[in-house]
């Protein structure tokens, strides 16, 4: 495996970039460690795809320089990256066996028959394809032949990275579930660099270690699932992971106070910021419903079984507050924020609050 270096990486389709917005992947400047599991997160078009590909070697970076523990592969092939890669879609050889596309990669780098019965019959025991190792591919189901572009990918010992491009896009939710069970229990058993992409939060928040958050191009946040959740970097960070997301509300600051319209809320500390373009944000979770404080009216109440989503209108703005299954919804409702749940954005990234 191998640490992973991008140094100031950008990237345009386009032959002459003149602004940033002709830019697919605005600069990236971050390392990913030797033997860590990183999910790239966010919407179609954000740049994620455009950064794996980068990092395999099957595009060059307009700018910047890629690094394989130290060593500078920029120009190199994904070949000489030794970059195992599962696409969104299954990549194999129908007319062979099951066994078969798994031992392709490796004996085709000379390795001994032994060591590859041994390795192929690990992997398929792994993605529980044992029971089919004599079968040609052409007659599987496509859940069937990903798990296939998965074992390929996993069965080899000598890459330097596993990238995964959205690759349980065509398998059922419960296989999904037990796929990433089962990459997770390989990462700690054999400490594989994985880079993994998709733009479910699920997904990435239960196989990743560490969650790169992407959006128009660039990335906005590095961090565990509870940061992420916590102490949103971006107002789409906030947005994107949860569900529902965080609620964002313009307001206006003073000292360690924010105005809301006609109301007024203690803030937990003095926000360091010049005052412009300001906005709180509070996840559903901390916005507490009962008969004191802010009034709101309440369009809808989503039961979903162990709470209820609450979907209201506060000052003229959406906000959603998040009850208990039992709990009840006041006549006259009102809304109060708790003070840990409350984070302040200027210009849409977070600014912290001193003592």
């Amino acid at each position: 495996m191998a640490r992973i270096d991008l140094n100031h990486i950008r990237h345009a389709y386009g032959a002459h970039p003149k602004s940033e917005s002709d830019y697919a992947l605005r600069e990236v400047h971050h390392t990913f460690e030797d033997g860590g599991a990183y999910a790239l997160l966010g919407p179609s078009g954000c740049g994620k795809t455009t950064l794996l590909n980068i990092i395999s070697g099957l595009l060059h970076a307009s700018h910047g320089q890629l690094l394989f523990d130290g060593k500078d592969v920029t120009r190199l092939s994904t070949q000489e990256r030794n970059i195992a890669q599962v696409f969104q879609f299954p990549v194999i050889y129908d007319t062979m066996t099951v066994y078969d596309n798994l031992a392709f990669p490796l004996r085709n780098r000379g390795v001994a028959e032994p060591e590859v019965d041994r390795k192929v019959r690990e992997t398929l025991d792994m993605i529980d394809l044992a029971d089919w190792a004599k079968r040609k591919a052409r007659g599987l189901t496509a859940d069937q032949k990903q798990k296939i572009s998965l074992g390929r990918g996993l069965v080899r010992s000598d890459v330097n990275a596993i990238l995964f491009d959205e690759p349980l896009t065509v398998i059922d939710p419960h296989m999904k579930w037990v796929l990433r069970s089962q990459l997770k229990q390989l990462h700690r058993r054999f400490g594989y660099t994985m880079i993994y992409v998709t733009h479910d939060q699920t997904e990435a928040l239960t196989f990743a270690e560490k969650v790169v958050v992407m959006y128009d191009g660039q990335i906005v946040q590095i961090g565990t699932p509870a940061e992420l959740f916590e102490r949103p970097r971006h107002t789409f960070v906030g947005y994107f992971i949860g569900s529902p997301g965080m609620n964002v509300l313009p307001v206006a600051i003073d000292g360690r106070r924010a105005r809301l319209g006609d109301h007024v809320l203690d803030l937990p500390g003095t926000p360091e910021t010049d005052g412009n373009a300001i906005e709180l944000g509070i996840r559903p979770e901390y916005v507490r419903l009962g008969t004191s404080g802010m009034p709101v009216s309440i369009h809808k109440v989503e039961d979903i079984g162990r709470h209820k989503v609450v979907r209201a209108r506060l000052e003229g703005r959406e906000i959603a507050a998040i009850l208990g299954e039992d709990d009840h919804v006041p006549a006259e409702p009102h809304v109060s924020f708790d003070p840990a749940g409350i984070n302040l954005y200027e210009r849409s990234w977070r600014v912290e609050m001193g003592a």
